[in-house]
């Protein structure tokens, strides 16, 4: 099922309404936010200047930094009377990114991931459980609201308690379920230690995951724990853009389907800022036309993918974004190597034997890099068998290898021993840029 007849435009449609809304929203930024003005001032560029989308790149970027150096509302192109909603990031490495929402702005957010929602399988009959945490993070009430508009029944558990998750789930019959990938797997698994097999004993068949990166590899271990049967998607999105509703996946898995009349992308090489051509791989940059109190022009997501215009064989015409290979800012270098903790993850998800729960820790010794992986082995039974956990310590460090092209130390540990999320997983600890 489509949702909107936005989906299905012609190229020719979605870039005629594109430019329209670009030209719209530049003269309005550069009209009522001051900051923009003198950035636009320093770049030479006018609004009249704005002839054409390619003109979009003549624009500068705007940044993280940019939001929070207007902390709290020097971004914002309305006055506060016209805010309905605010919604800040949590600001734990330095101050939050604050971003409001008129009504029309709200309305254009529930539009937005309903139509995703439908994408991804949600329909009126649902019942949709989410297991976002609810506050100023805007991924469970996104979410909420566009699978409301959508017609389905929600059930808003928030996180944590998940063995009282799991009884929402048996006993309201949940059928859909928005989490973030780990804790998606993480409920699976405490309903195993509860008795309760996910794929016989609820009829949850359709998951909407974010917030975090999910790797194929780690969709097959959502798969074995859910259901083959079950339709797995992810969404994409982040707070200064809208929250979720930016893109997502269609049952067809060939990419993020991007809502092009509200948001206009861009895939820039990282180092140098320059556009590339569509199917190069690089940052994500995102304009956003639409939204009436933080218009944000050509935001600097610091995502890697790359983007696909080709139709898709769901019958959507919009631009799809590949899903995502990492970020600028989580990418660690290593002895000179790049790594991301994707690859990573895909290399300890196929190899047979462990679980999909693991840490990685950088430290630097003797002026040397040091990359520590501990994994949890899949049974206890392994552990007393010190042949066994040799053997696939040894297997692990040499895929591992073969993957990054460096060494690294593994660390084998018994099952339920390193730390779970019920948010946003943090994976990664970088003790060197703690000066330890």
């Amino acid at each position: 099922m489509i949702w909107a007849k936005e989906e299905t435009m012609s190229r020719e449609e979605i870039e005629s309404i594109q430019l329209a809304r670009l030209k719209d929203t530049v003269r309005r930024v550069y009209e009522s936010v001051p900051a923009y003005r003198r950035k636009m001032d320093e770049a030479g560029v006018k609004p009249e200047d704005i002839k054409t989308l390619k003109d979009l790149e003549k624009l500068p970027f705007t940044t993280k930094q940019d939001m929070r150096d207007n902390y709290p509302y020097g971004l914002f192109a309305v006055p506060l009377k016209k805010l309905r909603r605010i919604h800040a990031s949590s600001g734990t490495t330095g101050k939050p990114t604050v971003v409001g929402y008129t009504e029309g702005d709200l309305e254009v957010w529930k539009e937005c991931v309903a139509r995703l929602a439908v994408a991804a399988g949600g329909c009126e009959d649902d019942i949709a459980q989410i297991c976002f945490g609810y506050g100023m993070f805007t991924g469970a009430l996104g979410l909420h609201n566009g699978l409301e508009k959508v017609g389905a029944a929600i059930v808003p558990s928030s996180t944590g308690n998940t063995e009282k998750q799991l009884m929402y789930m048996k006993d309201f019959g949940t059928t859909l379920l928005v989490a973030t990938p780990s804790y998606a797997m993480r409920i699976a698994e405490v309903a195993k230690e509860i008795g309760i097999d996910p794929k016989k004993d609820l009829k949850v068949k359709t998951l909407v995951l974010g917030s975090e990166l999910m790797t194929e590899a780690m969709r097959s271990e959502l798969h074995k724990a859910w259901g083959e049967d079950a339709r797995i998607t992810q969404n994409y999105g982040m707070s200064e853009l809208m929250g979720p509703g930016v893109s997502g996946e269609c049952l067809e898995l060939r990419g993020m389907h991007i809502n092009e009349d509200h948001f206009i992308p861009e895939v820039i090489d990282p180092k140098t800022g320059q556009v590339l051509p569509a199917g190069e791989k690089g940052e994500l940059v995102v304009t956003c036309i639409t939204k009436e109190a933080l218009p944000l022009i050509r935001y600097r997501t610091r995502d890697i993918t790359r983007l696909m215009y080709e139709p898709c064989p769901c019958g959507r015409t919009t631009a799809r974004m590949e899903n995502l290979s990492g970020r600028t800012d989580d990418m660690l270098k290593i002895r000179g190597v790049n790594v991301f903790p994707s690859q990573i993850e895909e290399v300890l998800i196929k190899t047979e034997g462990i679980g999909p729960n693991y840490e990685i820790l950088v430290e630097r010794a003797h002026h040397s890099d040091i990359l520590t992986i501990r994994v949890e082995v899949e049974a206890e039974s392994m552990m007393d068998s010190y042949g066994a956990l040799e053997a696939l310590e040894r297997r692990l460090k040499d895929r591992l290898h073969l993957m990054l092209g460096l060494d690294a130390r593994v660390q084998l540990v018994s099952p339920n021993t390193l730390q779970r999320f019920e948010g946003k997983a943090k994976r990664v600890t970088d003790l060197r840029k703690e000066g330890k």
